[in-house]
């Protein structure tokens, strides 16, 4: 039956700015309202000049680099549309969704508010959303919280050292492109291919199952994309995405992990152990494979689900720089990044079984 509501509930959240409006301060100042607020894919975005002018805080746009920066105790911070980090000094700090352009001005994410500024500029900062839209009430166990607190859980080895399956979620897919770069390369396609070099290594080295929460070019839903990996016998999940800059510079592979405050009622070694682990392990094999990697991160990114299951998501490169492009839309490109993360895995493994002993 054709869900005929869902055109212009959709329309409502991808278009035109929200009626909500907002109030920021510094500690101690009195609030600066801002009423250009927009809504999108579950988030509130609001213009970074709006937000540092109610902090009197002057930030800079480098029409030749694309990047925008501000001042802060920590140093300068640098935020690059399509990136889901903060820049300062050598330090990556996590934002839930990439900035972005809407109606030619930069906005990000409200919780680089509520999270980010405070540690940056090391002092309280005001927030309050003063037309904040109601939460969506979540049954506990309906399926979609289940499959994330639930099922997305470590069972345990039956044969500790020996991977048993491994579940693959290449980024995106159907009318969602991910990032694409100045030549039309997509995010979705060049997941999608390392991810089809990855299932066949693992088919051929291990001989164990290998699952894709999509195996061609088509849309998910967060469930989708998270049922393979609630399968049993899964051992790991590996989330494959890739970057975009509005400058050539930025290169290199970033693994992102969950944060440590989603492992409630779990132990840190207990929870957040094996996708650390995992993280370090396919670092250091990347590494030892001549990619650049810049670091671990942790952030609530949807597609890392919740529990304890060794989990990564593989920011595989960006798309914008010309020497991450080449290699990630070229099959022997494609399969050495596969093989660095194949010997990633296996050392993961390997690492388990010797810690069992």
């Amino acid at each position: 039956m054709t869900r005929w509501w869902l055109i212009p509930l959709l329309f409502f959240i991808l278009q035109a700015p929200a009626s909500a409006a907002v109030e920021i301060a510094a500690e101690g100042a009195p609030p600066v309202r801002v009423a250009e607020v927009y809504w999108q894919e579950g988030t509130y975005f609001i213009a970074i000049d709006d937000i540092l002018a109610a902090l009197n805080i002057r930030g800079r746009w480098n029409s030749v680099q694309h990047t925008y920066s501000f001042p802060t105790p920590r140093g300068t911070a640098v935020i690059s549309p399509g990136s889901h980090f903060v820049k300062v000094g050598g330090r990556f700090l996590p934002l839930s969704q990439r900035p972005r352009f809407l109606d030619n001005r930069l906005r990000v994410p409200e919780d680089f508010i509520t999270q980010q500024l405070p540690n940056l500029l090391n002092t309280g900062v005001y927030y309050r959303n003063l037309a904040p839209r109601a939460p969506v009430p979540v049954d506990e166990d309906t399926t979609l919280d289940r499959l994330f607190a639930l099922l997305m859980q470590d069972q345990g080895p039956r044969d500790v050292g020996r991977l048993r399956a491994v579940a693959l979620d290449p980024g995106h897919g159907g009318q969602d492109t991910g990032s694409i770069s100045a030549d039309g390369t997509r995010e979705k396609d060049v997941a999608l291919d390392v991810a089809r070099h990855l299932e066949r290594i693992l088919k051929m080295r291990l001989g164990i199952p290998v699952y894709l929460s999509r195996e061609a070019d088509y849309a998910l839903t967060p469930q989708q994309r998270l049922e393979p990996a609630a399968r049993a016998e899964v051992d790991a999940l590996i989330s494959l995405h890739a970057q975009a800059s509005l400058r050539p510079e930025p290169q290199g592979i970033a693994l992102v992990v969950r944060p440590r405050e989603e492992y409630e009622g779990m132990s840190l070694e207990a929870a957040q152990g094996g996708s650390m682990k995992l993280a370090q392990h396919l670092g250091r094999s990347l590494e030892r494979a001549g990619f650049q990697v810049s670091g671990i991160y942790q952030a609530p990114l949807l597609p890392l689900g919740r529990g304890n299951l060794p989990t990564v998501l593989v920011e595989m490169g960006y798309l914008s720089n010309p020497e991450d492009r080449a290699r990630l839309t070229d099959p022997a490109g494609q399969e050495a990044l596969a093989q660095a993360l194949f010997a990633g895995l296996q050392n993961f493994a390997d690492e388990r079984r010797e810690r069992s002993r």
